[in-house]
């Protein structure tokens, strides 16, 4: 079944290959630790090798996953210390030096809730490229940061790559930071997980419907991305959900052709996406500018 679970996950990716061999020995290649970030599980997996780049299916690069149950939970702080987890996470990633510029794309569509984290996270993110330009006295101390919501290929005629590309070529960032919405194996962890990687990103590939890719060789610049799990195939689904309650395994490549590429997202999603845009929005801005706190950038976009 490894072959036919979904995911956009490495944390995931390694536990299929785990879970297929019957062992939790290491990956050749794939290099794994696990600890915690201002209480939030943290899972850095490295690929570090060909080798590991066929078994886990990925380039390799560095995917870092921080998981935020205790925000679903409503946890007292547990928003604070989700955004500030994310943002330690994310900035050892970002162009040494704070004059860098950055520009920040929020991919999806944002007329498809599960979909519109990306342009959502670009409302929740400080922008200060023009303020930088402008007024150096007040913002010359602050990274310039400009941003872009490319929208989808359906609406625009131009794939997300191509207009990325013409807004870097007129920015000129030092990086790249693409925020989008992901695919899950399984349902504790949509809307509760982020993922951060060095590696870009393949847009649409976890629902089957694979774009150009977003990468430094693409793109020209570092590229980073940010991701959260909004959807899961259904045919994952069912798998998961007869794991959990140990039922025996029917045949899940004949399944898969009655499904129809249906794909499920919880459905408190509104809520949930709202909140996720901030979160990611937040984060990533602190990331950028590391004399904020959560309260500092929340006055800065009010």
């Amino acid at each position: 079944m490894t072959a036919s679970k979904r995911t956009d996950l490495a944390l995931e990716a390694r536990e299929l290959i785990q879970e297929s061999a019957e062992t939790t020995t290491e990956i050749d290649g794939v290099i794994a630790r696990e600890y915690k970030r201002h209480g939030c599980p943290v899972t850095a997996v490295e690929i570090t090798s060909e080798a590991g780049e066929r078994a886990m299916g990925k380039p390799a690069g560095k995917y870092i996953t921080v998981e935020m149950q205790g925000l679903m939970r409503h946890e007292q702080d547990a928003f604070k210390r989700s955004v500030q987890a994310i943002a330690d996470e994310l900035r050892p990633l970002l162009p040494v030096g704070g004059m860098y510029g950055v520009l920040l794309a929020g991919l999806g569509n944002r007329d498809i809730t599960p979909d519109a984290v990306g342009p959502l996270a670009m409302q929740n993110s400080i922008v200060t490229r023009h303020l930088v330009d402008k007024m150096p006295e007040e913002f010359g101390h602050m990274r310039p940061v400009a941003a872009i919501s490319p929208g989808v290929l359906g609406t625009t005629g131009m794939e997300s790559a191509e207009l990325i590309l013409g807004a870097i070529q007129h920015a000129r960032p030092g990086a790249v930071i693409i925020i989008d919405a992901l695919t899950s194996r399984r349902l504790s962890r949509l809307c509760s997980t982020v993922q951060i990687a060095d590696s870009g990103i393949v847009p649409g590939s976890g629902v089957g419907n694979a774009r150009a890719a977003l990468n430094q060789k693409t793109l020209g610049v570092p590229v980073i991305s940010v991701g959260v799990p909004t959807v899961v195939d259904a045919v994952t689904l069912m798998a998961d959900l007869t794991e959990q309650a140990g039922q025996p395994e029917p045949d899940w490549d004949q399944i898969s052709k009655f499904s129809g590429g249906l794909m499920v997202t919880p459905k408190e999603i509104d809520a949930q996406v709202e909140t996720l845009a901030r979160v990611i929005g937040y984060a990533v801005s602190i990331a950028l500018h590391p004399e904020m706190d959560v309260d500092d950038v929340q006055g800065f976009l009010s």
